[in-house]
């Protein structure tokens, strides 16, 4: 077994160890990755062939967590790992994007890369730890690839950029992205950041520079001790080269004048580029009759991989050479724009933004705390209380066919606008808040269309947004061995496809708040970075001028279908005075009263909140919970009812929770025998005084009598003094039945009662 371990450190001294050749040694490439007690494995398979007719890269990577990694059970009835959750989904996502653009374009075999997480303590974040580990199993195989990488995290605390930060950090992190890069260009970066400048995002991309290159030579390091440098061989294409010169020739003028003319939409544009194809398949066939039918087919196919070069490479001149776009904007133009919000009448919130050919339609449902989303991940415990959906059917771009489930890209593009506008509700807002974003129509950024809708759709709901937020995808244009470069400002579809970035971001008049960047070209410099931020947000801050046009902040007031909800604080410990046993007084009080309540506990403190449709219904259930935690103050009058009758008196429930004795003395100014001598029945309301609090047992002493008139002539009894005991020596213990030592039998049926006024001076049991 030959084990090869290779250590790399991270700027404050932590290190990270790659472990290969001790477990799946089956697979073309495998290692474990470790970080303090974080412990991921990471595989690599490739089939040997293509399959024929695949024309793209067959890739597919998943990352899985597995409970045990930190001791825990899976829930559900099953107790067993199922299908990827969202945070899985998101980080196969991260990682598959930064490898994807280094397999060799002509590389058409399945490759599949699975990331498991085998151990964690929850205190470093193992997802920032796949892209290492994928691509350090990449480098012990020897499956065609351009090069390594590796993917860090990179948080802002306190002024300083910190790598791989641990979860308690991240507390205090006002920036939180991902990069992904080789030793000499960054390929990837998503993340979030609290209004940041462009310049603090540009010095943490180099922090993550500095800190990925390492990374990388170690890599290198470890593929040459391996003797997995040189890569195996393949032949997954065969091309006609002198059919890919002709149909250059024959074409590129035709598609240049489309690209030149910028009068054209989408659909007219596809349809013109699919004119030029089909009519050089139709000259060619008919000049070729000598070939059979499925000869032409392959040649077709082979039409169809060359004319995308074509069409990539006139498009990319057309902008270059004379500032043109696909449909005729300069570099730096925003489609036109328009925006409507309320244009459905029963959701809590909702609008239209429309940015040229691309539409999202989103509505905001406020709910109560129970709507909250439950999270149980591995490493992750929670509820959220804002909530974002994105949705993509096929119809928005024109497509034939079925919608099916919600696929990885809607998970991705929906966490973009998340991270992009959850910063701006206010903690203190008492709703949870659902956005969901219907796209209508595609051709270019649906994900920023979803941040401007939903922003929209939020103020249009009255959620008091700390401030507006819009986003933008921008372009780039650079050709290898060409100073020359074009940014783009809100890109459309063809441009996101045939360019070599797509960096998408999103902020307020402020600063940013998540970003997104993909990028296909080497050799993508700060200088070039600075310009593309500072070129949208120039495009940001249009935009949003746009929306504040058509509303300019938050609704002062909820729609009427809206549920209302008020929060209040109760001290700690009255917590479970309002819940009670069995959580039967607050089930109470929610029957009695048509709202809906809610406890936590957060701060050291109760919050409680209160939701019903109707001002009267939550006004009823706050009377009954301040009057659960209100304090009962010596001297106040209550209107109490009687819950329990005793000989010496009766209790009487003052507030919620809180029973007082009245004695039977206390009742009325004239001596009574029983309680019932006074009419009073259990369930009966009186009023009462709060004579004085027991300090010590914290009993309440109530009176009727003093809120009665005082009889006239009426003399208070006097109360007989107690007399001196002395020492009475030892007690001798006495037998059965009262039977004294001495044979004596006490005769208790014909003792004297003592007045209930003299036991009082002895027993005040209130």
């Amino acid at each position: 077994m030959n084990v090869i371990t290779k250590t790399v450190s991270l700027p404050d001294g932590r290190t990270i160890s790659i472990e290969t050749g001790k477990v799946a040694k089956q697979t073309d490439g495998s290692v474990v990755l470790r970080m303090g007690n974080t412990v991921l494995l990471a595989t690599v398979c490739a089939a040997k062939d293509a399959v024929p007719g695949t024309d793209f890269m067959p890739l597919q990577v998943d990352y899985k967590e597995q409970y045990s990694a930190a001791g825990r059970f899976p829930g559900g009835f099953t107790k067993r790992e199922g299908k990827s959750g969202d945070n899985e989904i998101l980080t196969s996502r991260l990682v598959d994007r930064v490898l994807r653009p280094l397999f060799p374009s002509n590389y058409h075999a399945e490759v599949y890369v699975q990331i498991m997480l085998l151990s964690a303590d929850g205190v470093d974040q193992p997802d920032a730890l796949a892209g290492f580990a994928a691509s350090a199993a990449m480098a012990c195989s020897d499956i065609p690839f351009e090069c390594p990488i590796s993917e860090v995290r990179v948080a802002r605390i306190n002024g300083e950029y910190v790598i791989n930060p641990t979860f308690e950090q991240m507390k205090d992190a006002d920036m939180d992205i991902m990069v992904g890069a080789s030793a000499e260009n960054i390929m990837m970066v998503e993340g979030e950041m609290k209004e940041v400048s462009e310049q603090d995002m540009i010095g943490a991309l180099k922090a993550a520079m500095a800190a990925i290159k390492p990374m990388c030579e170690l890599q290198t390091e470890l593929s040459k001790e391996l003797g997995t440098d040189v890569k195996r061989e393949y032949c997954h294409e065969v091309n006609d080269e002198e059919l890919r010169e002709q149909l250059r020739k024959e074409t590129y003028d035709k598609c240049y004048a489309i690209a030149e003319s910028g009068d054209h939409d989408k659909k007219s544009r596809e349809e013109a580029f699919d004119k030029i194809l089909s009519d050089f398949q139709e000259a060619y066939d008919a000049a070729h009759t000598d070939l059979t039918a499925e000869e032409l087919d392959e040649k077709h196919a082979e039409m169809v991989r060359y004319y995308a070069d074509v069409m990539r490479d006139s498009m990319r001149r057309c902008i270059l050479d004379e500032g043109k776009r696909l449909d005729g904007r300069k570099t730096t133009d925003i489609r036109p724009i328009w925006c409507e919000v309320s244009p459905l009448p029963m959701p809590h919130g909702s609008s239209i933004f429309t940015r040229g050919e691309t539409q999202s339609l989103s509505t905001c449902t406020l709910g109560t705390k129970m709507d909250e989303k439950l999270v149980d991940d591995v490493l992750e415990r929670g509820y959220q209380r804002f909530l974002l959906h994105y949705n993509f059917p096929p119809f928005c771009t024109g497509e034939a066919k079925a919608q099916r489930g919600v696929g990885r890209r809607e998970i991705g593009h929906g966490h973009l606008a998340w991270r992009g506008l959850k910063g701006q509700i206010p903690e203190d807002f008492p709703y949870t808040v659902r956005l969901v974003s219907q796209i209508l129509e595609s051709n270019g950024s649906s994900s920023m269309a979803t941040v401007c809708a939903g922003t929209l759709a939020l103020m249009d709901a009255g959620v008091p947004m700390k401030a507006p937020v819009s986003g933008i995808a921008m372009g780039l244009i650079k050709n290898p061995g060409e100073e020359k470069y074009a940014v783009l400002s809100d890109i459309l579809g063809d441009e996101d496809h045939l360019g070599d970035m797509d960096f998408k971001t999103t902020g307020t008049l402020n600063g940013l708040t998540a970003t997104q960047m993909d990028i296909k070209c080497d050799g993508l410099s700060f200088e070039i970075l600075e310009k593309a931020l500072m070129q949208a947000k120039e495009g940001r801050e249009h935009i949003l001028k746009c929306m504040m046009e058509t509303i300019s902040e938050p609704r002062k007031e909820l729609k009427p279908q809206v549920p209302r909800i008020v929060q209040i604080e109760i001290p700690k410990e009255f917590i479970g005075a309002v819940i009670g046993p069995g959580g039967k007084i607050i089930q109470q009080m929610q029957e009695d009263t048509g709202a809906t309540i809610t406890i936590d506990e957060a701060d050291g403190v109760g919050k409680v909140q209160v939701s019903a449709p109707n001002k009267d219904a939550i006004d009823a259930a706050l009377g009954k919970i301040k009057a659960i935690v209100a304090i009962p103050e010596v001297g106040e009058v209550y209107e109490g009812t009687v819950r329990s009758i005793m000989p010496y008196g009766c209790f009487v429930e003052i507030m919620p929770g809180k029973d007082g004795l009245l004695h039977i003395s206390e009742i009325d100014w004239k001596r009574l025998e029983t309680v019932e001598e006074a009419g009073i029945k259990e369930g009966d309301k009186i009023k009462v005084k709060l004579m004085e609090i027991d300090p010590k047992t914290g009993k309440y002493k109530l009176s009727h009598r003093v809120l009665l008139e005082k009889p006239e002539g009426y003399v208070e009894r006097e109360r007989r003094p107690r007399g001196e005991r002395g020492d009475r020596g030892e007690r001798r213990p006495r037998r059965e039945g009262g039977e004294r030592r001495d044979g004596r039998r006490e005769n208790r049926e014909h003792r004297e009662p003592r007045d209930f006024n003299d036991s009082l001076d002895h027993n005040n049991d209130f």
